[in-house]
């Protein structure tokens, strides 16, 4: 996948540090005052909650997700994306290497 290019954004410094460093991000902050966060999850298994909806686009590696409230594990890689509805959450499994996402904050 071609690298994607954010202009005139700020950037939040301090990271997000989640699950004893294994999943960490970087918030952005987009002129029209949209949020996202930049990230990478290492090898496991990592349950998040949501507040708003979200929409996670995987630019890098691989890994399976199971939204709550749906039975069924599905692999997304590079290039793949998904959405979870807000007030609900996800678990999202590695198995090997890093998965990089995009976290779009869709309120």
């Amino acid at each position: 996948m071609h690298a994607i290019q954010f202009n005139g954004v700020s950037i939040v410094t301090r990271p997000n540090v989640y699950f004893d460093g294994n999943v960490v991000s970087y918030t952005i902050l987009l002129p029209d005052g949209a949020r996202k966060t930049l990230g990478l999850i290492r090898p496991g298994s990592y349950h998040f909650n949501t507040d708003a909806p979200e929409r996670m686009d995987i630019v890098g590696g691989a890994c399976r997700v199971t939204v709550d409230g749906e039975g069924e594990a599905r692999s997304h890689a590079e290039g793949s994306q998904f959405q979870v509805p807000g007030k609900s959450g996800f678990l999202i499994e590695v198995d090997e290497g890093l998965c990089q996402y995009i976290c779009s904050f869709m309120n």
